[in-house]
C-alpha cells in the first residue's frame, strides 16, 4: 500500500501539467547541474548494462565492455572538472568504479558503486517540482513512434530500422531486468540531454511535459498491469514522488517494505495512476514551503523564494474562495503570511526567524484544513460562492464594456459597437481556449498565470486612465459638440475602432481565465462531497444568478447613461474610468508581486480593501497614488487652460 506524494505541485483548477525543474539558484549554476545530471545518468547506465558486458568474470560482449570503460572514464573527467563543487569522496568512488570494471567485478559490486555515486549527487541536487499531469497515453505513444521508433522500434524493443547499424544497439525498453534498474529520472535525462558516447541524441525540441511523459511511457513498457485492482493499492506518505522518480524499482523494493512487486509493477505500467491521487492545494502549499525552507537552509535563496511563490500560487490560492466562505479572517492571515514569507528568504542568516514563520504558517494551514475538511460548503454557501466569484470577476470587465459602448452611442457611432462586441466575445473564447490548452497541451504555472493577469491589468489601467482624462477634457457641452463636428469621424477610424476591440478584449480576457480557475476549484469540492449532484446544481444556480445580475446591471447602465446630458455624462464617466484604472493598477501590481516579478514591501499597517484593489504594500499604494495625483494635476491643468 503506497503513496506517491509530497512533491506534487497540484492545481485543482485544471490539474495543469506543471513540469518545472528548478535548475538555477545562487549556489547551483545551470552548467554544474547539467554536469552532475550527466554523471547520474552515466552511473545508472553502467549499473544497468554491465550485465551484458561481463558474465561470471569474463567479457561476454566486447563492445558493451568498451562502452562501460568509456562511460567510467567520462564520469572521472566530469568529477575532476567539478572537484570544487562535489564531495571529495565522489572522485574516489569514480576511480573505484573504473577499476572494478577493469577487474571485471561482479554485477553486485558495480551496481553498488554506481548507486553510491548517484546517492551522493542526488543528496545535494536541487529539489525537483515534478509533474501533476502527463499527456494522454495515446498522445505519448504517437510521440514515441514519431521520435524514437526509428531506433527503438514501435514497441520499444530496440529493433527499429536503424538498430543494427548502431553501436551500442538501442535499448530494449521491454527488458524487465534492465527496467528494474532504470530510474525515471535517468530516462528523462537521456531524453533531455542525450547520452555521451552513443547514438542517443538530446531531444531539446520537445517541451518538459513531452519529455516527462515519454520517460514515464518508456519506463512502463517492461511491466504488465497486475491483476490487483486500484483499491488494493494504499497510499502512504512513506514514499514521495521525488523518491519514486529518482530511484529505480529495485531500490524502491529495498528502501520501503510497504511496496511489493505487484504494486510496483502496476504503478510502473500505469503511471497515470500516480496522478489520480494528487495532493490537495493545502498539501501542495505545505510541500513547497518545506522545500523552500530546505533550500534556504542550503543557501539556495533563489530556489527558496521560487518555491515559496509556488506554495501560494499553485497551492493556497486555489482554495481561497472556499476558505473565505468559512473564515475570511483566517484566509486573509494565511495569504498575508505566505506573501510576506518569501521576503524573509531573500537574506541569509535568518534561520531562526524563517523556522518560526514556517511553523506559524503550517499551524494556520492545519487550521484551514480542519475548517475545510470538518465541514463541506452548504448548498447556500456553494450558491453564494459561485455568485460572488462571477460578480467580482465580471463586474469590472462589464463596466469597461458598457462605458465603451455608451461613448460610441453618444458620438452617434452605433455602427462601431460591433468592434466592442467582437472584443469581449473573442476574449471569452480565448479565455476558455487558454484554460483548455493549459489543461491539455501546455504548462502554465501559477506564476505565469499571475504574470499574464498582472500585465493585462496594468495595460488596461493605462488605457482607462488615458480615456478618463480624455473624457474629462470634454465635460463642457460646447467643447464636445465642437469635437464631434471636427474630430469624431476622423479619429474614430478603423485603427481606433480596432483599438476599442483590443481594450474590450484585454478587460474581459484577464477575468475569464481566473474565473474558470475558481469555478474549477469549487466544482472539484462539489464533486468530492457526499451530495455531489446537489452541490453541482447549486454551483450552476449561482453561476446563472450571477449572469442574470450582470445582465440587469448592463441594461440599467445602458438605459440611463445615454440619457445623461453630455457634460454630466463625460464628467461622471471620466471619474468612473479613473476608479477602474485605480482598481486595476492595484490588482496588476499585486498579481506581479504574487508572481515575484515586483518586490513586495509591506506597509506598516493594514489598509487593504480588496474590492478597490488596495493592498498593504508600498509598491501597490505608490502606484495607485501616482494615478490619483497625476489625474488631479491634469484636471487642474485643464481648468487653467479653460
Amino acid at each position: 500500500m503506497i503513496i506517491i506524494s509530497s512533491v506534487f505541485s497540484t492545481s485543482l483548477w485544471a490539474q495543469s501539467p506543471t513540469l518545472i525543474l528548478k535548475e538555477v539558484s545562487q549556489k547551483t549554476s545551470p552548467d554544474l547541474l547539467k554536469q552532475t545530471r550527466q554523471i547520474l545518468q552515466l552511473a545508472e547506465y553502467i549499473g544497468v548494462d554491465y550485465s551484458e558486458a561481463v558474465t561470471a568474470g569474463n567479457i561476454s560482449n566486447p563492445d558493451e565492455f568498451a562502452e562501460m570503460q568509456q562511460f567510467a572514464s567520462i564520469i572521472i573527467e566530469k568529477t575532476n572538472l567539478l572537484a570544487n563543487d562535489v564531495p571529495n569522496s565522489l572522485t574516489a568512488d569514480a576511480l573505484q568504479l573504473q577499476q572494478a570494471i577493469a577487474d571485471k567485478s561482479s554485477l553486485d559490486v558495480i551496481q553498488g558503486l554506481s548507486q553510491k555515486i548517484r546517492k551522493q549527487l542526488l543528496s545535494q541536487s536541487p529539489a525537483l517540482v515534478l509533474p501533476t499531469q502527463l499527456l494522454p497515453k495515446e498522445n505519448v505513444k504517437q510521440l514515441f513512434i514519431e521520435n524514437c521508433s526509428t531506433c527503438h522500434g514501435d514497441l520499444g524493443q530496440g529493433d527499429g530500422p536503424l538498430a543494427k547499424s548502431l553501436s551500442p544497439e538501442p535499448t530494449n525498453f521491454t527488458d524487465q531486468e534492465r527496467a528494474l534498474n532504470r530510474s525515471l529520472l535517468g530516462l528523462y535525462d537521456a531524453i533531455s540531454d542525450g547520452l555521451d558516447g552513443s547514438a542517443m541524441r538530446a531531444f531539446s525540441e520537445l517541451n518538459d511535459q513531452q519529455r516527462w511523459s515519454l520517460a514515464f511511457y518508456v519506463g512502463s513498457l517492461a511491466f504488465e498491469p497486475s491483476a490487483a485492482t486500484l483499491e488494493h493499492i494504499k497510499y502512504d506518505a512513506n514514499i514521495e514522488l521525488q523518491q519514486w522518480v529518482n530511484s529505480n524499482p529495485t531500490q524502491l523494493l529495498q528502501q520501503n517494505v510497504d511496496i511489493n512487486r505487484s504494486q510496483l509493477e502496476r504503478l510502473r505500467s500505469q503511471p497515470e495512476l500516480l496522478f489520480q491521487h494528487a495532493q490537495s492545494p493545502i498539501s501542495t502549499a505545505r510541500t513547497n514551503l518545506q522545500a523552500a525552507v530546505d533550500a534556504y537552509h542550503a543557501n539556495e535563496l533563489t530556489q527558496a523564494q521560487t518555491l515559496a511563490v509556488s506554495a501560494y500560487l499553485d497551492g493556497f490560492e486555489l482554495i481561497e474562495n472556499t476558505l473565505d466562505a468559512h473564515d475570511s479572517s483566517l484566509r486573509k492571515s494565511i495569504e498575508g503570511q505566505l506573501l510576506n514569507f518569501r521576503n524573509l528568504l531573500k537574506t541569509e542568516g535568518q534561520t531562526t526567524l524563517v523556522n518560526q514563520e514556517f511553523a506559524s504558517i503550517l499551524a494556520q494551514l492545519n487550521q484551514a484544513e480542519t475548517v475545510l475538511t470538518g465541514q463541506s460548503l452548504s448548498n447556500n454557501a456553494m450558491f453564494s460562492a459561485a455568485l460572488i466569484i462571477l460578480l467580482r470577476e465580471g463586474l469590472e470587465a462589464l463596466l469597461v464594456i458598457i462605458a465603451l459602448m455608451t461613448v460610441l452611442i453618444k458620438t452617434e457611432r452605433q455602427d462601431a459597437i460591433k468592434f466592442v462586441h467582437f472584443g469581449w466575445i473573442s476574449a471569452l473564447a480565448a479565455g476558455v481556449l487558454t484554460w483548455w490548452a493549459a489543461d491539455n497541451l501546455i504548462s502554465i504555472s501559477g506564476a505565469s498565470r499571475e504574470l499574464m493577469e498582472g500585465g493585462a491589468a496594468l495595460l488596461a489601467a493605462l488605457v482607462l486612465f488615458y480615456v478618463g482624462y480624455w473624457m474629462h477634457s470634454k465635460t463642457q457641452g460646447s467643447k464636445w459638440q465642437s469635437y464631434i463636428k471636427n474630430n469624431v469621424d476622423r479619429h474614430l477610424n478603423t485603427g481606433t475602432l480596432w483599438g476599442l476591440t483590443g481594450l474590450a478584449f484585454i478587460s474581459v480576457y484577464r477575468e475569464v481565465f481566473e474565473t474558470i480557475l475558481f469555478y474549477q476549484s469549487l466544482l472539484t469540492q462539489a464533486i468530492g462531497s457526499t451530495s455531489s449532484n446537489e452541490q453541482v446544481s447549486y454551483l450552476i444556480y449561482g453561476l446563472l444568478a450571477g449572469i442574470a445580475i450582470l445582465a440587469v446591471i448592463a441594461w440599467l447602465m445602458m438605459r440611463y447613461s445615454v440619457k445623461l446630458p453630455l457634460a454630466r455624462f463625460f464628467s461622471v464617466s471620466s471619474y468612473f474610468m479613473l476608479v477602474l484604472a485605480f482598481v486595476l493598477a492595484g490588482k496588476g501590481i499585486s498579481a506581479l508581486q504574487e508572481a515575484a516579478v515586483i518586490n513586495l514591501t509591506p506597509f506598516p499597517f493594514d489598509v487593504s480593501i480588496s474590492w478597490l484593489g488596495i493592498a498593504s504594500t508600498w509598491q501597490g499604494l505608490s502606484t495607485q497614488m501616482v494615478i490619483v495625483v497625476l489625474f488631479s494635476l491634469l484636471v487642474i491643468r485643464n481648468r487653467d487652460v479653460k
